[in-house]
């Protein structure tokens, strides 16, 4: 780690978030070619499940934290003023539907404590599992004593570690220094209840193995074949494409060699765009699913189109799980599946 870095002034930051937010509610930021790969997740319908649709029971618990459903509204923003607007629709959805809910890097409220009202939405939800966000390469900067006033301030129960080593490599100001991260997330660990997760090119066999080593409660594998950060990035620099716009581990593939290397728990990030996603992540062996883009879309509106959206997510994973014949979540990874094309090839 190159403790030479300096950090970024809080006015780069807050500048860099309202760009961030401005890409992706007005251009096109997923993937080009490269998908998840659920679609290489065959799920067997079942004819006779033996049960009716009203007892199926999609609550679980995650993290300590009993959820109405698998699902998590996943890191999405903070920092400005139309990041206070999304963070609170989308928590005071999240509250009313019992979902768990993650805040975007919170550095900002760090550099700058002016902003730290951005992140601030205990009072419209009291209850929900809430993530902070902070990047692994930025953990030499902040003591685990400022990250846990941090999370004081704002009622966070656990911190996400977010590694993004190839968006820090294509943005502007970005810096591609993650020599002793590692270490770093191993000590934090043992001070701070964090996970780790990647932000949308996925994790590997090797990578999943390695956190299991350090003392976190769980793995994000963020995979590819949803929103492009990298994408994102060279938006940022004016650039329509670039060679790294679909670099990464599709999410389905992640989560597969994320659960054969480890027995953490594990987040399906990456390209959830229905209930049957969701699903299907469980079955491969997450234990929640989340999102970030569609939330981000909806609670920009207002809150009642997060709170439809979340809604008709929290149906669809009821309505799937039905058709497979799974009574509660427990049963899921006993569903009955098959992989096909490329998934099974690289699985």
């Amino acid at each position: 780690m190159n403790k030479n870095r300096i950090p970024e002034s809080a006015k780069q930051v807050e500048k860099r978030k309202v760009e961030h937010l401005k890409i992706q509610l007005t251009q096109g930021v997923e993937y080009k070619n490269k998908t998840t790969l659920f679609e290489d997740v065959f799920l067997f319908h079942n004819a006779l499940p033996e049960i009716d649709r009203s007892e199926v029971d999609t609550s679980t618990v995650f993290l300590g934290k009993k959820l109405s459903a698998p699902y998590m509204v996943s890191a999405i923003t903070g920092g400005a003023k139309l990041a206070a607007t999304i963070n609170r629709n989308n928590a005071k959805a999240c509250q009313e539907l019992g979902l768990a809910m993650g805040f975007g890097s919170m550095k900002a409220m760090i550099v700058e404590p002016s902003l730290t009202y951005s992140y601030q939405v205990r009072d419209v939800a009291p209850d929900i599992l809430l993530v902070g966000n902070i990047g692994a390469n930025d953990l030499i900067h902040f003591s685990p004593k400022v990250l846990k006033e941090m999370m004081k301030k704002v009622g966070i129960d656990i911190l996400a570690v977010h590694l993004n080593p190839a968006q820090e490599l294509v943005q502007k100001e970005g810096q591609a220094s993650f020599k002793g991260v590692f270490e770093l997330i191993r000590r934090y660990s043992q001070e701070l209840p964090i996970y780790v997760k990647e932000c949308g090119q996925g994790i590997s066999f090797e990578v999943a193995k390695k956190l299991s080593e350090a003392n976190i409660k769980a793995i994000d594998v963020g995979g590819a074949g949803g929103t492009s950060w990298i994408g994102i990035e060279y938006l940022r620099r004016g650039l329509k494409d670039g060679i790294f716009w679909d670099w990464g581990i599709p999410t389905a593939l992640s989560i597969i060699e994320t659960k054969k290397s480890t027995k953490l728990p594990i987040i399906a990030t990456g390209g959830i765009r229905s209930g049957e996603d969701v699903v299907k992540a469980l079955v491969l062996g997450a234990n929640i699913g989340s999102a970030a883009l569609p939330s981000l879309k909806t609670a920009n509106l207002n809150h009642q189109a997060s709170l439809e959206y979340l809604t008709q997510i929290v149906k669809e994973i009821g309505d799937v799980m039905f058709l497979v014949g799974a009574k509660n979540v427990k049963e899921l990874p006993r569903v009955r599946y098959k992989l096909t094309g490329r998934l099974k090839e690289l699985s």
